[in-house]
């Protein structure tokens, strides 16, 4: 009776995570935004702009356009059409609360899952979901965590029913969390500098092994494909064949360093997620052809002796330096802020195009769906954003509609009902600040 009591606990648990927001029907007729400022991203930035689109695509951009029959009409005078924007690196919908473990699903058991594939965990009832969606993000890339080879993210749209419905793109890369450099002094830590110092040997060792035993089975598999499938080696074969990224997660200069020799002994396609310490290793990352998933806008200087707008100076850095970079946020609950972080990097330099990009096209050019996604152009999805204001500021951004490829998405939030809960208050104590 006990199991059985705690069985239904549990499951009740579950349930009451599950938002109870309805995802949008399909497109059944065209819409047309009509006089909005419409940030392109390719095409630049066209003021007083018509946005037709039907069956999910867009139809056609430009002035005065002639609504077809059955169209309707949207009036954005005044306001500020976007792509919605691209999210890399998060748990969203792998995570809910951090302190109850059944709500925890972003992580296997043990420390080489090449084969573990996010979309099988991704949840699109997440609470979190809807909060995002209000920010302006349509899209986020669903990263596994571990503590090495983590396993294979996906890309997801944001308003969808079932995992099948949400996925995008169904491999975006495979993910390597490479070994740390330095010794932790922090209380939690139990063991002594030197049993750390050998765990991060034993830790760069057990990679190279894994990369050499799954390169032996990749070579064995071309001689003869009809020898015995091993599923975790079988994953890294398109790695080897250079049509799977490797992102590697990497914040010292040290572990970049190693992981960029270690990409060009294995010649796999990497990826930098993380980059705290990008600045130290522009030259490196230039000269390797490695771009940046960079995830650390609005963070505090990370050594004492570091300007105070270290972090924030970043992505202008690997822009003059020409390396293909777009800005991410690693967390399920602060995803829906990368729109500020990239107005971060604005305010210290970087250009408002390229800030908005950072977060719209370019992250969808690192995961390989800029066909689809990132911009607005006829023929690409019709996966749109309009806001009062500036997308990247804090002040004037305000979100009131989304379309997820033609669809139109409820923008209501559990922040939102919080909200209106606590506004229409009655009773004693109501707005007395009590």
């Amino acid at each position: 009776m006990k199991t059985l009591t705690l069985i239904l606990l549990l499951c009740l648990a579950l349930t009451v995570m599950a938002h109870d927001y309805v995802p949008a029907p399909p497109q059944d007729h065209p819409i047309l935004l009509k006089g909005g400022t419409a940030f392109t991203i390719t095409d630049g930035t066209l003021e007083d702009t018509d946005v037709l689109f039907d069956n999910g695509r867009i139809a056609a951009i430009g002035r005065d356009l002639t609504p077809p029959d059955g169209c309707e009409i949207i009036d954005v005078a005044g306001k500020h059409v976007y792509p919605t924007m691209v999210a890399t690196g998060t748990s969203l919908g792998l995570t809910e609360i951090g302190a109850v473990r059944a709500t925890n699903d972003a992580r296997e058991v043990g420390r080489i899952n090449p084969d573990v594939q996010t979309r099988m965990a991704y949840n699109p009832d997440s609470e979190i979901i809807p909060t995002t969606r209000s920010n302006g993000v349509g899209y986020a890339q669903i990263m596994p965590g571990g503590s090495l080879l983590q396993g294979r993210s996906c890309l997801v749209n944001l308003d969808a029913w079932t995992q099948e419905d949400a996925v995008e793109v169904s491999e975006v890369a495979l993910h390597l969390a490479w070994p740390a450099v330095t010794i932790s002094t922090g209380w939690w830590e139990e063991r002594s500098a030197e049993e750390q110092k050998k765990d991060m040997i034993k830790n760069r060792e057990a990679i190279g092994r894994t990369f050499d035993d799954a390169h032996a089975y990749y070579l064995a598999r071309k001689a003869n494909p009809n020898i015995e499938i091993d599923s975790r080696w079988e994953a890294m074969v398109p790695v080897f064949d250079r049509e799977l990224p490797v992102w590697v997660h990497a914040n010292d200069y040290r572990q970049i360093e190693q992981a960029i020799a270690f990409s060009r002994r294995y010649g796999f396609r990497m990826v930098l997620l993380g980059g705290c310490d990008a600045a130290l290793a522009i030259d490196l990352l230039k000269e390797n052809s490695i771009p940046v998933v960079y995830g650390y806008s609005t963070a505090l200087p990370n050594r004492s002796d570091n300007d105070y707008d270290q972090a924030f100076i970043v992505p202008r850095l690997l822009y003059d330096a020409g390396i293909p970079f777009c800005i991410g946020k690693f967390s399920a609950t602060a995803v829906r802020n990368i729109a500020f972080d990239a107005g971060m990097a604005e305010g210290f330099g970087l250009d408002h195009d390229i800030a908005l990009r950072s977060v719209t096209l370019s992250a969808a050019e690192i995961m390989g769906a800029e066909s689809e996604i990132g911009s607005l152009e006829v023929g690409k999805k019709a996966s749109i954003v309009v806001s009062d204001g500036d997308l990247l500021d804090f002040l004037t951004h305000h979100v009131t509609m989304m379309f997820i490829e033609g669809r139109k998405v409820d923008l209501d939030d559990k922040h939102k009902e919080l909200y209106r809960k606590y506004r229409d208050r009655k009773g004693p104590g109501a707005g007395s600040g009590n």
